[in-house]
């Protein structure tokens, strides 16, 4: 089989392509949630942390 494909579409803009990523990434976050803590109180203290950080660093970020 020697199917080609042929990609005759525009590019995106970055502003574009960052609002995509922006809402795929919210969707699975809700869709991957994890189940009610099973984890150990040291893991879960280093989720929270990793997740404050992270909320923090996104604030920093310009759109």
């Amino acid at each position: 089989m020697n199917s080609r494909i042929t990609d005759d579409s525009e590019p995106i803009d970055r502003d574009t392509s960052r609002s995509i990523c922006d809402a795929v990434g919210e969707r699975l976050q809700q869709s991957l949630r994890p189940e009610p803590s099973r984890l150990s109180s040291h893991l879960q203290h280093l989720l929270d942390e990793l997740r404050r950080r992270d909320e923090s660093g996104s604030r920093k970020m310009p759109n």
